[in-house]
């Protein structure tokens, strides 16, 4: 079935959407995206991605083309036109078009798309299984806190890392941990305690990396944020990853050795049930 997307204020087939060849998102990867779940008919921590939406625009100094309420109607009504109650809603916006320059004038008109993908988000085989990851060294832009469409590197190396048997890559730079290939990256000790990278431009600030944290600590679990290293997470009893498209997702091996006993650790299960139980209460209901 054809997708119905949104393209600068238009509800079109997605046969029939263009954009130019001259847009900065294209021809220079000036532009910014989002991606923000959808289950049981509702919008997964969805102020949190509006919120970083408007930071990373502001970081590069585009425009923000729509405002936060129109923004919340835009994405019920392309969950709605589409009969997504289940799957991702992904927009991105670029800086605009102009003839190709390096430098570009203040004021542009942005470049806003929107479009859906019907996905079980529930059914992630992998919350059972674990996964295995490959540790490569960081090779992304020093600006990383900012989520823009620069993810050439990241595709590369987690495609090489796949063809190899390996699910995911694992960043590291000066011998620390930042993050996964779209990733938030995080350990548990043999003590119990939650490990994870703190913020800072190193990594992007993940919007289910924020949940996670307040909700462990809400549950009991002393959460630490500060930066760690390989062998940490060889030690670690869990290990797990967080992002929009995949919630908490447990990680049992890294370059071939086993983390803890290799299995789904108990820590990881119970965030992953909490976080899908918080948001189900307190998502926002895509049909008013």
């Amino acid at each position: 079935m054809t997708r119905t997307v949104y393209l600068n204020g238009e509800w079109i087939a997605e046969t029939e959407a263009k954009v130019s060849i001259f847009d900065r998102g294209f021809l220079f990867a000036d532009a910014i995206y989002e991606v923000t779940a959808v289950i049981d008919g509702k919008l997964i921590d969805f102020p949190g991605h509006a919120a970083r939406l408007r930071r990373s625009l502001d970081a590069l100094g585009i425009a923000m083309p729509v405002e936060e309420t129109e923004l919340l109607a835009l994405h019920k009504e392309i969950a709605q036109r589409n009969g997504i109650t289940e799957g991702l809603i992904y927009l991105q916006i670029s800086r605009g078009v102009q003839d190709r320059d390096f430098l570009f004038p203040k004021a542009m008109e942005p470049t806003f798309v929107m479009f859906t993908q019907a996905k079980r988000v529930l059914d992630n085989p992998k919350w059972k299984t674990g996964l295995s990851l490959k540790t490569v060294p960081e090779g992304r832009w020093s600006e990383r806190q900012i989520k823009t469409v620069q993810l050439l590197y990241s595709s590369l190396r987690k495609t090489e890392a796949n063809r190899n048997g390996f699910d995911d890559v694992l960043f590291v730079e000066n011998g620390l941990i930042t993050e996964a290939s779209s990733a938030n990256f995080h350990i548990v000790t043999a003590a119990g305690e939650l490990i994870t990278r703190d913020l800072s431009n190193a990594l992007l600030h993940g919007i289910t990396r924020g949940s996670i944290v307040d909700l462990a600590r809400q549950a009991g679990i002393t959460a630490h944020e500060r930066a760690f290293t390989v062998e940490e997470v060889t030690s670690a009893s869990e290990a797990f990853l967080t992002s929009a498209t995949s919630f908490v997702t447990p990680v049992v091996r890294l370059d071939g050795e086993t983390i803890g006993n290799g299995k789904v650790g108990p820590v990881s299960e119970r965030l992953l049930d909490i976080y899908i139980q918080d948001q189900l209460s307190r998502g926002v209901p895509i049909a008013d």
